[in-house]
C-alpha cells in the first residue's frame, strides 16, 4: 500500500508572516477576498490586522462573521449564500478551527454544488473540484486546519459532530504567524494546544502510522512539551514554538488519521458544547491507557519526547505509565480540568454510541466496544 502525504503549496512561518497574504494575493490574481473570522475576533481587532493589508493594498474584502464555535450545519450554509453574493474569488480565513472548518465548507459547496446539502459531505465524500482558494490564517495553536485535509461540522438537530475528509479542501497558502496568537487568553490557549498534543500522539500511535508521519508526530509532541506552558503565560518564545508545533502536528496527522480521544472529544462537544481542546485534553491520557498494550515501544519514544529522563532504565510499563503520567502533568499545568460536570449516567449510551460512529474511531490502534466507551467516559465522572 502507498503512503500518501498532503500537504500546503506554500507555507509562511515567523512573527510577521501575514503581510505575505497580499503577496499571495496577488501572485495568484485574486480580486476580491471573502474574510471569513468569528465574531470576537473581529470585535477584538484581531482581524484587522488583515484587513489592513488588504485595505492598504486596494485589495476588496467582504467580511462574513456568522460563525460560532464548533460551527453549525446553519454558519455553512448562510456563508455559502454570503459567498455567492460578495463576488469575491478566494477566502482568507481567519481564526481558529471554527473558522478554518466553516471556510473549508463554504469552498467546498461552492465549487461543487451537487453537495450543497452540508451533511452529504460526511466522511469521504467524492467532491469532484478543489474548493475556492482559501489563504489560513490561524489564531490559536492547536487545530492545525490550515494544513489538514479535514473539517468538522456540528449537526444540532442530531446531537452529534461529523467529520469530513477531503483533499479538496486543503488551504492553498497558510500563513502561521505567532503574534497572530498573541491576543488568546490562557484557557484558550491551553486548550488548543492540548489538542494539538492529542493529534500529536494519536496520529503517533494510530494504525496507519508510517516513518514519515512519526518523524512529525514525535517532533510536534517535543515542542509541545517545551513550549506550552510558556505559550500559556504568553512568553514570546512558547507562543512561537506552539505554532510551531501545531502545524508540524497537522502535517502528520491529517495523512495517517487520529483515534478514539477524539472521536469521544467530538461527541462531548456536540452533546455538552464543551470545547473541542478540554475535551481532548481529558480523554487523551485515559484513552492512552487503554491502547498502552497494543503499541509496542512508542510510549517510550512519548515520554523521551515529553522529557521524562531514563526511560532507557525502565521496564514497558513503567514507561507506558511515564507517558501517560507526563501528559497528564503538562494538562494540569495549564489549568484543563479533569472531571466533566455535565456528564451525566443517562447520556452513556448514546455518547458510547456516537462515538463508536466517529470518523476517527476506525484508526485507533485498539478496538473498542459501546463499554469500553462508557467506562473511559464514566472516568471524566470522578
Amino acid at each position: 500500500m502507498a503512503n500518501r502525504i498532503s500537504l500546503n503549496p506554500t507555507s509562511y512561518h515567523g512573527a510577521g508572516a501575514i503581510q505575505e497574504i497580499v503577496t499571495e494575493a496577488k501572485a495568484n490574481g485574486f480580486t476580491k477576498a471573502f474574510v471569513a473570522s468569528d465574531p470576537d475576533l473581529v470585535k477584538f481587532g484581531v482581524t484587522a490586522k488583515v484587513t489592513d493589508l488588504l485595505d492598504a493594498a486596494d485589495i476588496p474584502y467582504e467580511v462574513y462573521s456568522d460563525i460560532k464555535p464548533n460551527p453549525p450545519i446553519e454558519n455553512v450554509q448562510n456563508g455559502v449564500e454570503a459567498y455567492k453574493t460578495s463576488g469575491a474569488d478566494f477566502i482568507v480565513a481567519i481564526g481558529g478551527g471554527s473558522s478554518m472548518d466553516t471556510s473549508k465548507a463554504i469552498g467546498i459547496i461552492i465549487n461543487n454544488p451537487e453537495f450543497a446539502d452540508v451533511r452529504s459531505l460526511e466522511g469521504v465524500a467524492p467532491t469532484k473540484n478543489p474548493c475556492v482558494p482559501i489563504i489560513a490564517v490561524p489564531t490559536t495553536a492547536g487545530t492545525a486546519a490550515e494544513v489538514t485535509i479535514n473539517y468538522v461540522i456540528t449537526d444540532v438537530e442530531r446531537k452529534r459532530k461529523f467529520v469530513c475528509v477531503d483533499p479538496h479542501d486543503m488551504p492553498i497558502v497558510a500563513v502561521v504567524d505567532p503574534e497572530m496568537m498573541s491576543s488568546m487568553p490562557k484557557g484558550l490557549t491551553a486548550a488548543t494546544g492540548m489538542d494539538a498534543l492529542t493529534h500529536a500522539i494519536e496520529g503517533y500511535t494510530t494504525k496507519a502510522a508510517w516513518e514519515m508521519t512519526d518523524m512529525f508526530h514525535l517532533k510536534a509532541i517535543e515542542l509541545i512539551s517545551k513550549s506550552l506552558r510558556g505559550a500559556v503565560n504568553n512568553e514570546p518564545e512558547g507562543r512561537e514554538g506552539m505554532a510551531l508545533a501545531q502545524y508540524i502536528a497537522g502535517m502528520g496527522f491529517s495523512n495517517v488519521g487520529l483515534g478514539i480521544a477524539h472521536s469521544m472529544a467530538h461527541t462531548l462537544g456536540a452533546v455538552y458544547d464543551t470545547p473541542h481542546g478540554v475535551a481532548c485534553a481529558m480523554m487523551l491520557p485515559n484513552v492512552m491507557e487503554f491502547n498502552a498494550d497494543v503499541t509496542g515501544d512508542k510510549f517510550a519514544n512519548i515520554a523521551k519526547a515529553m522529557g521524562v529522563e531514563g526511560v532507557d532504565d525502565m521496564s514497558v510499563e513503567e514507561y507506558r505509565k511515564a507517558a501517560v503520567d507526563a501528559v497528564r502533568k503538562l494538562s494540569v499545568d495549564v489549568g484543563i480540568p479533569t472531571v466533566l460536570e455535565a456528564l451525566k449516567e443517562e447520556d452513556l449510551d448514546f455518547l458510547a454510541e456516537s462515538a463508536a460512529a466517529d470518523a476517527c474511531t476506525p484508526g485507533n490502534p485498539k478496538e473498542a466496544s459501546l463499554e469500553d466507551y462508557k467506562t473511559l467516559f464514566r472516568k471524566l465522572m470522578k
